[in-house]
């Protein structure tokens, strides 16, 4: 299968098992008459080899800023980078991956970031998240990044609903890459 072959499989397996139509209240805050949960795409086996495969295809775009790890805010990014370390050790390119915490670590080190003693100061990362929606958790997180002596070069969506999130993230100098817009999902 080539990467577009992989990418219209993902989008079935996410339209069967992700997407659903009702009242929903998101992250946000925001209402909603559908809701796309991809943890329960990302999380079965298929689901994280395709998920693991296009995000690191995606990265590696030649022209496009290199990266030297993925991160994201837990719990929608886990599956993600942990999918995209597994496949860039498989294809000989390894990306380590960052899980930024909600709160600091109660105990210990009190770290906002598990996984920053594999990538050194000052490395190139690529934020991953699995539904943007207004932005905000991204916009969170590239700050945790930045605060942690990361810079941040990547921000790659898997799913975009197309509801503002590409523009907030704009306006602070981060540009928004989707793997899959919500509209390719709802007309499947």
């Amino acid at each position: 299968m080539d990467f577009e072959q992989k990418r219209q499989r993902l989008m079935e397996i996410l339209k069967e098992r992700s997407y659903r139509e009702g009242d929903f209240t998101l992250t946000s805050g925001k209402k909603s008459r559908y809701y796309i949960d991809c943890k329960t795409t990302t999380l079965l086996p298929e689901g994280a080899y395709l998920t693991g495969l296009l995000f690191y295809h995606t990265i590696c775009q030649e022209g496009l800023p290199q990266v030297e790890a993925v991160g994201g805010m837990t719990l929608g990014a886990d599956p993600l980078v942990t999918a995209v370390a597994v496949i860039s050790h498989l294809e000989g390119r390894p990306l380590p991956s960052l899980i930024i915490r909600k709160k600091p670590k109660g105990h210990g080190t009190g770290a906002w970031i598990e996984g920053l003693s594999n990538v050194r100061a000052g490395a190139r990362v690529a934020l991953l998240e699995d539904v943007v929606t207004t932005g905000g958790t991204l916009i969170q997180a590239a700050q945790r990044m930045k605060d942690a002596g990361l810079e941040v070069v990547r921000v790659i969506c898997l799913v975009d609903r197309e509801e503002g999130g590409a523009e907030a993230l704009k306006a602070q100098g981060l540009h928004l890459e989707s793997i899959i817009k919500r509209k390719e999902l709802t007309e499947l």
